[in-house]
């Protein structure tokens, strides 16, 4: 992984991983909508109707969703080359960790095409079990870090309690009190990500990421 990129500056890195996390995000707030909208979960029949009447919506939104996995693959190989100086093994478990959480969504991905969408939403929550501990594990590094704000590292933390809730919440807690609670989590979620992300990009503009040789 360190001969794979050792002409690239860490700076450089920081820009895309920066840069990626912050398109990430906003694609995913304002594009996969376009599909999710489409689905009800436990009517197949309706499921199908529903895309079948908005094919070009569902096309889009499959085809933004892709773009956002492609990301996340270049934002995990990106956090791991920032954070591997903080500590390399994790590092490399938060960067596996994001990779298996987009290698189930892909999977996830690909059942909702066949319109199994049981199984995709058993998929998206598999692919979210390990994306949750790597937010953690993300937080845990920005903080140690030393070139990151450490109330930035403390609020990616909760984030990824946020996420937590958000994933099995529905399941957990009482409808009210999740749907309540659904707009302020998410809120903190999304505002923990892509703070990383912001924090990146102007740190790699400026050339304020320490290059510490492992």
């Amino acid at each position: 992984m360190t001969n794979l990129f050792a002409d690239i500056s860490l700076n450089k890195v920081a820009i895309f991983t920066g840069f990626g996390f912050i398109l990430m995000l906003f694609l995913g707030i304002f594009g996969m909508p376009l599909y999710q909208n489409l689905i009800v979960p436990g009517d197949e029949a309706i499921t199908i109707n529903n895309i079948m009447a908005n094919l070009l919506l569902f096309r889009l939104g499959i085809a933004i969703y892709l773009i956002i996995l492609i990301l996340d693959v270049v934002v995990a190989v990106g956090l791991y080359m920032v954070f591997k100086q903080v500590n390399k093994n994790l590092a490399l478990l938060q960067m596996w960790l994001r990779l298996l959480y987009t290698a189930i969504a892909l999977i996830s991905l690909v059942v909702l095409v066949l319109l199994f969408i049981n199984a995709y939403n058993l998929a998206q929550l598999i692919a979210y079990t390990f994306f949750i501990p790597h937010i953690f594990v993300l937080g845990y590094l920005v903080y140690k870090s030393g070139f990151f704000p450490r109330p930035l590292g403390i609020l990616v933390i909760i984030a990824s309690f946020c996420y937590l809730i958000l994933t099995y919440g529905e399941f957990l807690l009482p409808q009210n009190l999740y749907e309540v609670s659904f707009l302020i989590v998410i809120l903190i979620a999304v505002i923990g990500e892509i703070s990383v992300g912001i924090v990146l990009l102007f740190k790699g503009l400026r050339n304020e990421i320490p290059e510490i040789k492992s």
